[in-house]
C-alpha cells in the first residue's frame, strides 16, 4: 500500500517545485525527500515530476495525481481528527477565508463566540479579495458572498448561511448636484457617475423588480469612475459623493440609517445574493467544519435581524 506520507512529501514538492525547499519545510534531508518521491512513482508505476536544473515540474499523470492528493490527504486529516474530536473534545486547527469587510464585520466576533465553546481549537482567518483554491491553500472553510447561481456550479461542497439584499447608494450631496429630490426609474440611474466592483465588472445588465412585482432592466451607461476590489473602499468613495456604488445592506445599514448614505433607487429592487460556507467535498467532513458551519448559521441570522447600530 502507498504511504500517506509520500503523498504528503509529493504535494510538497510539487507546490514548491523544489526538493530543497520541500526538505525544509518537511524538516527531512533533501535525499529522504527524493527518496520517497522515486519510491511514490515506482509504486504507482507512472512518472509524476520532471527535473530540470531551475525548477521540478508537474507531469500530466503528476498533475492529475496531485488533485486526488489533496483530497486523500483532506481525507484522511478530517477521519483522524473527527476520531480524536470524539474522544477529546474538539482540538487542532481550523483555517477559514473570507472576504476583509465579511471577516471584520461578521466573521471576528462569531469567532470570538465560537472560541468560547471551543477553547481547544487554534484558529487562523485570513481575508483575500480573490477567491482562493481551498485544497491547494489548505483552508477548511471559506465563507464566500455572491449571486446566488455563481454557487450552483462549485466544487466544493456549500451550505446557504444567509441571503443580502444590496442596494444602490449615494451621498445625499451627489444627489443634490443632479438637480433632482429623487431618482425614480433605472434608466435615471444609468446615467449618473458610478463606482465599481472589480468582481462584478462582467456584469452588463441587471433585473430589477419594482414594488407591484415587475421586472425592469437596468442598464449602466456608462463605465464606472472607480473600479476598486474592496467594497470598503467604494464605501468610503461613495460617502465622499464620488459615485453611486452597489455594496451589501449589512454593509451600509448603519450609514443607511444616519442619512450618511441614501438608497439611490428606493423603490426598486436588485437580486438578492447569497453567503455561503463552502469546504472541500470529503467523505468524512471534520467535526470542526460541522460544528463551525452550524454555528454561523445561527450567527448570520441573527446579524441579519438585527437593528442598525
Amino acid at each position: 500500500m502507498v504511504s500517506l506520507n509520500r503523498f504528503d512529501v509529493f504535494r510538497v514538492v510539487a507546490e514548491t517545485g523544489s526538493f530543497t525547499v520541500a526538505a525544509t519545510l518537511l524538516n527531512q534531508a533533501r535525499a529522504a525527500v527524493s527518496f520517497n518521491i522515486k519510491q511514490l512513482e515506482a509504486e504507482l508505476g507512472v512518472t509524476l515530476l520532471t527535473r530540470t536544473t531551475r525548477r521540478v515540474e508537474m507531469t500530466d499523470a503528476g498533475e492529475r495525481f496531485y488533485k486526488r492528493c489533496l483530497r486523500v490527504l483532506a481525507e484522511a486529516e478530517g477521519a483522524i481528527e473527527e476520531a480524536r474530536g470524539e474522544h477529546g473534545g474538539m482540538q487542532g486547527s481550523l483555517r477559514v477565508t473570507s472576504t476583509v469587510e465579511y471577516g471584520l464585520m461578521v466573521i471576528a466576533p462569531a469567532l470570538h463566540e465560537f472560541m468560547q465553546v471551543h477553547p481547544g481549537l487554534q484558529v487562523r482567518l485570513e481575508t483575500h479579495t480573490a477567491q482562493v483554491d481551498l485544497a491547494r491553500e489548505r483552508f477548511d472553510v471559506a465563507i464566500r458572498l455572491g449571486r446566488l447561481e455563481q454557487f450552483e456550479d462549485s466544487p466544493y461542497r456549500g451550505v446557504c448561511l444567509d441571503t443580502y439584499e444590496v442596494r444602490p447608494v449615494m451621498s445625499p450631496a451627489l444627489l443634490a448636484g443632479t438637480g433632482m429630490t429623487r431618482i425614480e426609474s433605472p434608466d435615471a440611474l444609468a446615467g449618473l457617475a458610478r463606482l465599481g466592483h472589480s468582481r462584478l465588472e462582467r456584469i452588463a445588465a441587471w433585473t430589477l423588480q419594482d414594488r407591484d412585482g415587475r421586472q425592469h432592466v437596468f442598464r449602466p451607461l456608462a463605465k464606472p469612475r472607480i473600479v476598486a476590489d474592496n467594497a470598503s473602499v467604494l464605501r468610503a468613495l461613495a460617502l465622499r459623493g464620488s459615485g453611486v456604488a452597489l455594496l451589501p445592506e449589512w454593509l451600509v445599514r448603519d450609514d443607511l440609517a444616519s442619512g450618511a448614505l441614501i438608497d439611490a433607487l428606493p423603490d426598486y429592487r436588485f437580486p438578492k445574493q447569497a453567503v455561503y460556507a463552502l469546504y472541500l467535498p470529503t467523505r468524512h467532513v471534520p467535526q470542526k467544519i460541522r460544528a463551525w458551519v452550524d454555528f454561523m448559521k445561527g450567527y448570520v441570522r441573527g446579524f441579519s435581524q438585527a437593528e442598525p447600530s
